[in-house]
């Protein structure tokens, strides 16, 4: 019997987790992976693994695959699905086919629904399940969105999911379960921050096991899903012909503050990396802030523009392979470059503008306490607890809400104030001078009123 080395390699960003597996003779397994190899490839050199097969369960939507990396620089074997043919080469595995690792079997198991073509992989030991990697099909509490092929396909594909979870279902109630989204993720509902879970533990807790019957499998699925961002819906097709392989850590070159203003002026977009205090300090009139953390990549593709362009703004303290990494992940594959200096650069030569950052102290008894307030958190996270006189406009569709904004001063606030000061950023390229954003969030504004939030939309 095969001992189990198998390493999770989790994206807190994007919500999902990279498998890599050793399969013995020094080479491992990866599952899912990523554009951003650094943490899987760091996991394999110390465990002194060649990545040998590079396995996915389906087309994602929400990052660019690995697949075609370690294609190419490890000289991975790629295994996937037949159904959504790659333009790659790679190793076609249907249902039922079983393929030897070395030390384990990989089988394929057809479970439609989170995409058509969606493939679950049963690990077994000499015919002994070990696990089974579900990818978007079985997670924790809930199951992958069906809403991300087509309008047309939501319905057929949530109905073809209901199969599939119970398939899975026929598995033992002590087959470990390892998807690939979990928290976090735009493809999952679930709330909660455990990322692995047990075929029995969803049978008895898994919300959407417990409704009675197909139609009321749909409805409840269907019910769960808000929206997701929109680069989606064109990322699945970059992985199915194939991304570009990068192979080195793409670079970021140092523009100089003219060279910036010039690209600004015809049409290159500024996104500013920085931290919502330094950005309201000072920053380049017209420029987009996005924190650097975790969420920026989802956030860069949401609010970018991947036609236009992009230039970057940092501190020193912020290492640039981090946001080029971010930035290839969501198909942002060539950064034009960054400010040389930053911002204090920008400054020398040119005016730089602020922004207004309050604390809740000041929103209840400033003179922000009449302002209007917009909470531009998901709807979810809104529900659960918002300022009583706070309107729900999401982050993603600010954009689209704009005109529906009432005239005068407004307060933005999110969760902490980076999606908030993101929020303000377009905000003020719509030309509104009169918006303050939340140094906080719900629970800061409560402590410092005194009152309940209130729950529901």
């Amino acid at each position: 019997m095969a001992t189990l080395h198998l390493v999770p390699v989790v994206d807190e960003g994007l919500g999902n987790s990279t498998y890599l597996l050793d399969v013995g003779e020094d080479r491992a397994l990866v599952v899912d992976p990523e554009r951003d190899l650094r943490q899987v490839r760091a996991e394999a050199r110390q465990l002194g693994l060649t990545i040998a097969y590079a396995a996915e369960t389906h087309l994602h939507a929400d990052f660019i695959s690995g697949v075609r990396e370690l294609q190419h620089t490890e000289g991975a074997t790629v295994l996937a699905p037949e159904a959504g043919p790659r333009e790659f080469a790679h190793t076609v595995i249907n249902d039922g086919d079983t393929l030897d690792l070395g030390d384990f079997t990989l089988q394929a198991l057809a479970t439609p629904g989170h995409s058509p073509e969606h493939l679950c992989y049963l690990l077994l030991d000499h015919g002994r399940i070990v696990g089974v990697f579900t990818g978007g099909s079985l997670m924790v509490g809930t199951a992958g969105r069906t809403d991300l092929v087509s309008p047309d396909m939501t319905v057929p594909l949530a109905r073809a999911q209901y199969h599939s979870l119970h398939r899975l279902m026929e598995l033992p109630d002590d087959t470990p379960v390892w998807p690939t989204h979990g928290a976090g993720s735009f493809c999952s509902a679930a709330a909660g921050g455990e990322r692995t879970t047990t075929i029995g533990r969803e049978r008895a807790t898994n919300p959407l096991l417990q409704v009675v019957g197909e139609d009321a499998f749909v409805e409840a699925l269907l019910g769960s899903l808000g929206t997701f961002p929109d680069y989606f819906l064109r990322l699945g097709e970059v992985n199915r012909r194939g991304p570009v392989v990068l192979g080195t850590t793409p670079s970021l070159p140092a523009l100089s503050a003219d060279r910036v203003k010039e690209l600004q002026e015809q049409g290159a977009q500024i996104v500013d990396a920085r931290q919502p205090a330094d950005f309201a300090a000072g920053h380049i009139p017209g420029s987009l802030s996005i924190a650097l953390r975790p969420a920026f990549a989802t956030w860069l593709g949401w609010l970018a523009d991947p036609n236009r362009p992009i230039i970057i703004v940092r501190n020193p303290d912020q290492d640039p392979e981090d946001i080029v990494w971010a930035s290839a992940k969501v198909g942002f594959d060539a950064l034009t470059g960054e400010l040389d200096g930053g911002i204090p650069a920008w400054t020398r030569s040119s005016a730089a503008v602020t922004a207004s950052l309050i604390d809740a102290e000041r929103l209840v008894s400033g003179a922000e306490a009449s302002a209007a307030v917009i909470d531009i958190r998901q709807a979810s996270e809104y529900a659960t607890g918002h300022v009583a006189e706070a309107r729900s406009i999401e982050l993603g569709g600010l954009t689209e809400h704009l005109s529906e904004l009432p005239t005068g001063p407004l307060v933005v606030m999110c969760g902490h104030s980076e999606r908030a000061m993101s929020a303000a950023s377009i905000l003020e390229r719509s030309g509104r001078t009169d918006v303050s954003v939340l140094d906080g969030g719900p629970a800061d504004w409560m402590r410092a009123a005194g009152r309940s939030l209130e729950n529901g939309r």
